[in-house]
């Protein structure tokens, strides 16, 4: 085998190995891995943090009742009570989140309001004693629980958005490019897909212009490893018999 075959070969193996990197599936699976990471990490924290707050929510609720007395035992109901509620909107939201469905205002009113109310109890008595140190650490575990409520769901829409990212740039290998270029279609939040890209290089070709990634990156502004496959799947559809 010559130098040349051997280094064909290399190729060979390699498009085919780049191939199934980035099909969409092998994408979409690993982003379920990270996403899977991601919700264990962030639900063991808040869980955490919450189970944190519980002794000085008790404390506050039960203001200085007799240890083992009603008052007493009945103050160790209010966080769990509070913690459940927040917990069940945590839960609800991984899954809107998922398929990027949009929750009402009452939602995140609920969850805000859960997550000030075990604040307030979790702080009271180092603000009423006046104790910086008590106010820093009883204030750590619900605000982190607070900051991370809100992150976790902005986190597992950006991952779903990259499942779609990668089923939108693959489009032109499921289906014909003339039907992927007749059908323009926005994603969600105004995201342009690879039809958007194609039809703005299309109407912008002349017939004088030698279609090249560099072109159309100019008149697209798409990135560099898009402007690629924008070219290839333009010109194939010219010389297919739309170039005059």
């Amino acid at each position: 085998m010559t130098a040349g075959q051997r280094l064909a070969q290399d190729a060979a193996e390699a498009a085919e190995l780049r191939a199934y990197r980035t099909h969409p599936d092998v994408i979409a699976l690993r982003v379920e891995r990270v996403r899977a990471q991601v919700d264990r990490l962030c639900w063991a924290g808040i869980v955490l943090g919450l189970a944190f707050t519980m002794t000085n929510v008790q404390s506050f609720a039960a203001d200085g009742s007799p240890v083992w007395s009603l008052p007493w035992l009945a103050a160790w109901l209010l966080d769990p009570t509070v913690s459940l509620v927040l917990l069940a909107i945590l839960r609800a939201e991984q899954v809107t989140a998922r398929y990027q469905v949009s929750t009402g205002p009452w939602v995140r009113r609920a969850k805000w309001f859960t997550l000030a109310a075990t604040y307030v109890m979790n702080t009271w008595q180092s603000y009423a004693a006046g104790s910086l140190s008590g106010i820093v650490l009883h204030s750590v575990p619900p605000l982190l629980v607070f900051t991370a409520a809100e992150a976790v769901t902005d986190l597992r829409d950006k991952l779903t958005e990259a499942v779609n990212a990668a089923f939108t740039e693959a489009a032109p290998e499921r289906e014909p490019a003339s039907t992927t270029g007749r059908r323009r279609t926005r994603g969600r939040k105004g995201r342009k897909l690879f039809a958007d890209y194609l039809d703005e290089a299309r109407q912008a070709w002349t017939p004088d212009v030698v279609i090249t990634p560099a072109w159309v990156r100019q008149v697209t502004d798409c990135s560099r490893g898009l402007s690629s496959r924008l070219a290839e799947t333009l010109a194939a559809e010219l010389d297919g018999g739309e170039r005059p």
